[in-house]
């Protein structure tokens, strides 16, 4: 049984630091979503322009959920920046 325990407790740490690294994830797949959103492609170099498709083509792929949950990662932060700008 002890060595069932320090298995389920590996296994939680594992998942503890999975989770972590999604929520990561999830931060810089919606920042980029609202940058890519606000570019103006016209005025981007041409290898900016090649780049600016990967990514939003990436981010297309990813599920509506998962994009809304990227969104809303960094929804307070962007809220507070402006908020912080204006003051």
């Amino acid at each position: 049984m002890p060595h069932r325990d320090q298995e389920i407790l590996m296994l939680r740490r594992e998942l503890e630091i999975l989770m972590g690294e999604r929520q990561t994830l999830l931060r810089v797949v919606g920042a980029t979503a609202a940058l890519i959103a606000c570019l103006d492609s016209k005025r981007l170099p041409l290898g900016a322009v090649e780049s600016a498709d990967l990514v939003a083509t990436s981010i297309n792929a990813l599920s509506e959920e998962t994009l809304q949950d990227a969104l809303n990662a960094v929804s307070a932060e962007i809220e507070e920046e402006e908020t912080g700008d204006r003051n």
